[in-house]
């Protein structure tokens, strides 16, 4: 999950630059597109099969992954950035009161307490470093950006599911990319279709690789780990993705958010010490072949 949150944060400084060359349904596309073909190769090469027994599954998935990143782009489109920025991130918050609501249904499982104030904790942390605003006729906005992470915390949860009925990591992406595909095409036929320049086909082509690999990254870490460890460790992306806009963007520093970095790295860290104390003994973890 810490390499995933790195990578994504990098595609995010590609992604950013290539939006001056290309719509949000372009860049979806394109991303998409990679990583479809990234996966089909990757597949051949190593003997694998895109054949899957739990189609129904995978559909579930993409469809929630790909609503909720067109909401979020919608959303980016409504509402200042960092706003939108932490109403996606919510899909932890989410997360958490999905697997305690099931707890409690179940009245079986059990939810550790301080996993869950981890989460609230990183969440705080996005709040200060993004210091979202929102305004009053914003509510539609608001509300998709709301939506989103919902979405995005249902999509998390079903890769968890995918991963435990023995579904490989690059299967679970192959089907999210096809989803991505079809998404992206649709925004680009209402946007408008833009020509290539050779920095703009290489910032495409960075932003599908590494979108690819880090979605196989947080597809394992969801998969063989704890759900509410994983989201606490992926507010890291929100530290990375702040340094690199301060390096490469000039972003302003401020000492609220630089306390909010402090707590997204002790909430990851809390997360990663709580796992390693429950975690299972050997040969009841899950584990993929390749």
């Amino acid at each position: 999950m810490l390499s995933a949150s790195l990578l994504f944060s990098i595609m995010g400084v590609c992604v950013k630059l290539a939006s001056a060359y290309y719509s949000a349904g372009e860049i979806v596309l394109y991303r998409s597109l990679v990583g479809a073909l990234f996966i089909f190769g990757l597949t051949r090469v190593r003997g694998g099969s895109l054949r899957t027994a739990v189609p129904g599954m995978h559909f579930w998935r993409s469809l929630t992954g790909v609503c909720s990143l067109v909401l979020w782009f919608y959303s980016i489109g409504k509402l200042p950035l960092a706003t939108a920025i932490t109403l996606n991130y919510m899909s932890s918050v989410w997360m958490a009161l999905f697997l305690i609501g099931g707890a409690v249904m179940l009245g079986s499982a059990k939810v550790d307490p301080r996993l869950v104030a981890t989460v609230l904790t990183g969440f705080v942390g996005v709040a200060l470093v993004l210091q979202p605003t929102l305004e009053h006729d914003q509510f539609q906005g608001a509300l998709a950006g709301l939506t989103s992470g919902i979405g995005a915390a249902m999509a998390y949860l079903q890769v968890t599911a995918l991963g435990r009925v023995g579904e490989p990591e690059y299967r679970v992406v192959f089907y999210f990319s096809l989803g991505g595909i079809i998404a992206g095409s649709l925004l680009t036929l209402a946007s408008g279709a833009h020509g290539h320049t050779w920095l703009g086909a290489a910032l495409l082509l960075a932003t599908g690789v590494l979108a690819t690999v880090a979605q196989m990254m947080m597809t394992r870490a969801y998969a063989i780990g704890r759900a509410l460890s994983n989201a606490s460790l992926q507010y890291l992306g929100i530290v990375f993705s702040f340094i690199f806009g301060v390096l490469i963007f000039d972003d302003p520093v401020t000492l609220v958010a630089l306390a909010g970095m402090a707590l997204i790295v002790g909430a990851g860290l809390a997360a990663t010490r709580l796992r390693q104390r429950n975690a299972p003994a050997a040969g009841e973890s899950s584990s993929f072949e390749s």
